[in-house]
């Protein structure tokens, strides 16, 4: 099975920024994440969605 959750740690690696960046992304909503129990998951989508949107934005520029 493919993991569709990834750790802050995981996300932030996958994306090639900061954990402190990733928090803070996602404390403005452009990340989106679920709590389980005391811990953040970032869904893969999420991450796809975050980097389909920067894509865009480029595109537009």
């Amino acid at each position: 099975m493919t993991r569709r959750l990834l750790r802050v740690d995981e996300a932030a690696e996958a994306l090639a920024i900061s954990r402190a960046k990733l928090y803070q992304l996602m404390a403005s909503g452009a990340i989106s994440y679920v709590r389980i129990g005391r811990s953040r998951r970032i869904p893969v989508v999420a991450i796809e969605a975050f980097i389909a949107a920067l894509v865009d934005k480029e595109d537009a520029a």
